[in-house]
């Protein structure tokens, strides 16, 4: 009898210990959070399967979308992007590749006799300004945040030359952060006032 007693207080013990490993690993599974977007290294992995995939390679821009609006509580939390990317086939015909990424896709897409406009390409821009800091310099000034989620990286063709530009906003108002001299203001620097 004594022999059964031990055997079932050692069978007991077993199963309550499995039982607390157990409730361990479903609360460490439950700890795990969604990677964060970083745009840098986003782009970093476009331009390799890109160059990968079809070699010489224009790259035009960058589309942000934020987590929440520039106008509310807003953390700089990227939620997607988007690349643009032009190529020159053999036979001189232009295709357009649009990469579109969120926490845990990405969707590739080439447009076949397509072509970009308004951009001048990025490749060999020195952007010496990241994300973070351009969306922390607009938190700097004293200009209105528009109310948007969109901010786009790109340099654009204008009258003017300038520097590739963040753009913060939408169609009715936009703060443009310079990727290369960190420079904030809210007029498009590509099309100066007359």
């Amino acid at each position: 009898m004594r022999k059964f007693i031990l055997f079932l207080v050692a069978a007991l013990c077993v199963c309550l210990y499995s039982c607390n490993s157990c409730k361990k690993e479903k609360k460490q599974e439950a700890v795990v959070e969604k990677a964060e977007i970083v745009l840098e290294r986003v782009n970093s992995i476009d331009k390799e399967y890109m160059f990968a995939n079809y070699g010489d390679y224009k790259w035009f821009e960058s589309c942000i979308v934020l987590d929440s609006y520039l106008d509310e509580e807003n953390d700089g939390t990227i939620t997607g992007v988007s690349n643009v990317f032009q190529v020159i086939a053999r036979d001189f015909d232009t295709k357009v590749v649009l990469i579109a990424h969120t926490a845990d896709t990405t969707a590739i897409e080439a447009k076949e006799h397509a072509f970009w406009v308004e951009d001048q390409p990025l490749n060999y821009e020195d952007i010496k300004v990241t994300f973070k800091e351009a969306y922390e310099k607009i938190n700097q000034v004293n200009f209105p945040k528009p109310h948007s989620k969109q901010v786009v990286l790109r340099k654009q063709l204008g009258p003017k030359a300038c520097n590739p530009q963040y753009i913060f906003g939408n169609q009715k108002a936009q703060l443009y952060v310079d990727a290369i001299t960190g420079e904030v203001t809210d007029k498009n620097p590509a099309f100066p006032e007359e």
